[in-house]
């Protein structure tokens, strides 16, 4: 991390990161490239609700996992800023990415209010490439920082899909 990120406060740098990364992502694009700053919200429409609540869901997610990347994991979302501790608690309990799936929730839900197939293909787009990113540099980083806690977490929680019922969800392997 660069030295002038470290001096700033890590409430600071967490807000910056989110700006920079989801903010960009699921905020600047979407609404300079693909529509949504045209979007008239017309209640009447269900795929106007349905968007409104998948950005109603999502953002308050996104929003979680930031706080506890900060809190429990004394870090940030960025890879150059990452938590220094295994994050295992809030979101984390029941599945892998909830970040990542946060922002495909807001993506998703600006999808249903613009109904841009650019935004839909920008979307898919991301979402492919998120994966791949998670498969070949993320897990891997984190199997090589946190190991065998790490490698306990990844087989008892799912990547993409919350598990809300199993008991082994909802236990935080050992650090």
């Amino acid at each position: 991390m660069p030295s002038t990120l470290s001096s700033v406060g890590l409430p600071l740098r967490s807000i910056l990161w989110a700006l920079l990364l989801p903010g960009i992502i699921a905020g600047y694009l979407p609404w300079r490239f693909f529509g949504l700053r045209e979007v008239g919200i017309d209640l009447t429409a269900p795929s106007h609700r349905a968007g409104l609540l998948c950005v109603g869901i999502g953002a308050p997610l996104l929003l979680a996992c930031i706080v506890e990347f900060a809190r429990s994991g004394r870090g940030t979302l960025a890879p150059v800023d990452p938590p220094k501790e295994l994050v295992v608690q809030g979101l984390y309990r029941y599945v892998r990415n909830p970040m990542y799936l946060a922002v495909a929730l807001l993506l998703a839900g600006e999808f249903l209010l613009t109904f841009s197939r650019g935004l839909l293909a920008f979307g898919l787009i991301w979402f492919v490439w998120i994966n791949l990113f998670v498969i070949l540099y993320e897990e891997p980083a984190l199997t090589r920082k946190f190991g065998a806690s790490y490698e306990r977490y990844k087989r008892d929680v799912r990547r993409w899909v919350p598990t809300f019922s199993s008991p082994r969800a909802a236990a935080a392997p050992p650090r």
